[in-house]
């Protein structure tokens, strides 16, 4: 992606036929979710015609797809300099500086957007939402005695996050994992999807809850006649995750699993299994397991006893 496209200069009719070119193959890419794919050709139209700032708003909306924040709120800026006039390049910068937390200056944003579209309701919930943040950090300023060291998953307002009309994939039962959300999740995570992260934020708060209640070894009971299986590294390869599930079925009350460390790293979907592993954790608490280290004390009383090192001490 150029950062510093050159403004100046005429730009030729064959260059801004070439643009838009580019620019209408992107947005194909845009529309089948191929956001890479249509950040590069947005990139290639804005190479032929960087006066265009329909070009830069574009390439703003495919990077907050991403998550890129800071690449989609310089694109926003650049649209803003080019077309004072272009209000979906003011929201898209919005969207992007509340993403960084830089809600003040969401805000005005915001604000001038429903300012020019009075009848845009989804403007008007974004300005709402951001000037709630807002007031409430002001007003939290204003109490503070003196500053204390916050927990990031204790700063998570999950009713300040808005789950997009367009969002398709699984969504948690009243807050909770169900075995519904967690085929589709498998199902979505195999498309290459994401999870939205209203939903991402809410199952890592309830892990980090209930495993700092654990205690730092856990012991489990496995009787001879009964099914146990323990999983090695897995490092992140998710579709290997998958043929394990497959080849061994899904875990259960009936199918306990146990997956020994190593969940993520190397592999390219790392954040792919630990979800699913945190997912199965918090359906089945009882019979899924995720240990740091275990070790197996023989068979007793006709009981295979594993000990697990869970590492609850530490964030």
């Amino acid at each position: 992606m150029a950062e510093n496209e050159e403004l100046t200069g005429p730009v030729s009719q064959e260059d801004i036929e070439a643009a838009e070119k580019y620019k209408n193959e992107a947005n194909e890419c845009f529309k089948k979710q191929h956001y890479n794919n249509a950040i590069e050709l947005y990139s290639k139209a804005i190479e032929k015609n960087p006066k265009n700032a329909i070009y830069y708003g574009n390439r703003s909306i495919s990077n907050l797809k991403l998550e890129n924040f800071g690449y989609a709120l310089s694109d926003a800026t650049k649209a803003i300099c080019l077309d004072k006039t272009y209000i979906k390049a003011y929201y898209r910068r919005a969207a992007a500086n509340m993403s960084l937390g830089k809600y003040k200056q969401a805000l005005m944003d915001f604000q001038y957007v429903t300012k020019v579209r009075p009848n845009d309701k989804d403007a008007k919930l974004k300005y709402n939402e951001c000037n709630k943040i807002v007031m409430k950090i002001a007003f939290e300023k204003a109490i503070a005695v003196e500053k204390k060291e916050v927990n990031i998953a204790d700063s998570i307002n999950l009713d300040s996050i808005t789950i997009e009309d367009e969002y398709v994939g699984p969504s948690l039962e009243d807050g909770k994992v169900t075995l519904k959300f967690v085929t589709e999740l498998m199902k979505f995570y195999e498309n290459q999807k994401k999870l939205h992260k209203k939903y991402a934020y809410k199952i890592l708060i309830d892990v980090k809850a209930y495993l700092q209640k654990q205690p730092s070894l856990v012991d489990i009971k496995v009787d001879d006649d009964k099914k146990f299986t323990v999983c090695g590294d897995i490092h992140g390869q998710y579709y290997d995750l998958m043929n394990i599930f497959k080849l061994n079925g899904l875990p259960s009350e009936s199918n306990p699993y146990l997956f020994n460390g190593d969940f993520v790293d190397r592999g390219s979907f790392s954040v792919e299994c630990i979800f699913t592993l945190f997912s199965f954790k918090l359906l089945y608490p009882d019979h899924f397991f995720m240990s740091r280290a275990s070790r197996v004390s023989g068979s007793e009383n006709g009981q295979l006893t594993i000990t697990l090192e869970t590492d609850t001490g530490s964030e």
